[in-house]
């Protein structure tokens, strides 16, 4: 199974189908330095960290979050990745904002189960952390 491949995808906010988008699927040959030195071939960047104090996000190399922004015909597409010990997830959204919540979901996960470090006191879900945490640390460009 080739970790990189083409296929249709259904962007998760607006249902549409877009045809010849590139897609992270799973990746157990090597390790995550390998999958991340791979993907970046393609496009596509694991992000570091996360939120106002440049909280990490993921645990490297066993987990990590990756972001591209592209296009198609009609407009802008933002895609979200993870990869957990070679388990790969991809997703494409419209908005930029919609992939800045699919992330924030990600990074409230790994910061509540402790395999992250994150900030103190978290709220229950990742719709309550407040805005600040809620999108990229300014070290990195989306």
């Amino acid at each position: 199974m080739k970790a990189i491949a083409t296929h249709t995808v259904t962007t998760a906010d607006t249902g549409e189908e877009i045809d010849g988008v590139t897609v992270l699927r799973d990746y157990h040959m090597n390790g995550g330095y390998d999958w991340m030195e791979l993907i970046e071939e393609h496009g596509w960047a694991v992000i570091p960290s996360w939120g106002s104090e440049g909280w990490d996000l993921g645990q490297w190399p066993l987990v990590m979050v990756a972001g591209i922004r592209t296009a198609d015909s009609i407009g802008n597409l933002f895609g979200v990745a993870t990869y957990c010990e070679g388990d790969v997830t991809c997703t494409f959204y419209r908005s930029k904002s919609q992939q800045h919540e699919a992330i924030t979901k990600h990074a409230h996960y790994w910061w509540k189960n402790g395999s992250a470090h994150g900030p103190t006191n978290l709220p229950e879900t990742a719709a309550e952390l407040p805005g600040r945490d809620r999108r990229p640390h300014t070290g990195w460009t989306d």
